[in-house]
């Protein structure tokens, strides 16, 4: 019973000795610097962006400079991405040494990239070089069709650490730059549209080949995106047997999807007007 008293006392006398003014002035102090500091980074947040968007979007759009649409985009993403990282360290950084924290010794000491790695930040560091080559070289641009290990989409945005890719059925995919390994873009070259329409045995070939003729002699190649005219390759089996022509088509990227469903149509629809039976 004395021992628990004696504690008692003990921690009594050790609580009034602390200068409690003392301390919520101090806490009241590091506050009130996180606070001001979070309002002016957020300030300079906001004008920074309205700057890099009125440059991008009404300067360099404006002048005659032979850069493309997506590759400004994607200049324009990165220079955004650069500026918000640079305002994140620098409101750690201030953060850090309001609460005490000497950054400058530990970065100092240890070096910023060992410290990095001291953190747990391998694959941070893994995102933002391997993000640094693929800008660089020019891999992929915002608006490209790529294709990414089973991901497949359009590239709605191009940073340091992450790349956004945008799929058919509106999925938003967040895909960290280490693991780009292998890119497939289906936007800097033209692509093939290819047709196949099933035919028996028994069919009039050459009646058949010259409807194909004559539908592709009359196309607008124009409207359809089509950079080369379509032409027969030749005939092929399906896997399940089935006897099918094949049409082939170049168009500019993006449309080979819709010219194959409007001339596949147009072929079906016109072979059937000629009373020529079609496989089921």
């Amino acid at each position: 019973m004395k021992s628990t008293l004696n504690f008692n006392t003990f921690i009594k006398n050790m609580f009034l000795k602390v200068n409690w003014e003392s301390i919520l002035q101090h806490i009241a102090s590091v506050a009130l610097q996180l606070i001001l500091l979070t309002v002016v980074l957020l300030l300079i947040n906001w004008i920074g962006k309205k700057i890099i968007r009125h440059i991008f979007k009404t300067g360099l759009r404006s002048t005659k400079a032979t850069i493309s649409p997506k590759k400004l985009d994607t200049i324009y993403t990165l220079v955004l991405n650069i500026f918000k990282y640079i305002l994140m360290f620098f409101w750690i950084y201030a953060i850090l040494s309001a609460i005490g924290i000497p950054v400058g010794t530990l970065i100092a000491g240890a070096g910023i990239f060992s410290l990095a790695i001291g953190l747990g930040a391998q694959g941070f560091v893994s995102d933002m070089v391997n993000g640094f080559f693929i800008l660089l070289e020019q891999q992929i641009s915002v608006g490209d069709t790529i294709k990414i290990n089973s991901i497949e989409g359009q590239v709605t945005y191009v940073g340091i650490r992450t790349t956004q890719i945008q799929s058919v059925d509106g999925t938003l995919n967040y895909i960290p730059n280490r693991n780009i390994t292998i890119v497939s873009n289906k936007s800097r070259n033209n692509m093939q549209a290819l047709m196949e329409i099933p035919i028996s045995s028994a069919a009039p070939f050459d009646e058949i080949t010259r409807i194909i003729s004559d539908i592709n002699k009359n196309l607008d190649l124009e409207k359809l995106q089509i950079t080369k005219r379509p032409y027969i390759v030749g005939f092929s089996n399906q896997a399940d047997g089935t006897l099918v022509i094949q049409v082939a088509a170049y168009t500019k990227p993006g449309a080979q999807y819709h010219v194959k469903n409007v001339l596949l149509e147009n072929y079906l629809s016109t072979i059937r007007d000629a009373k020529i039976e079609l496989p089921k």
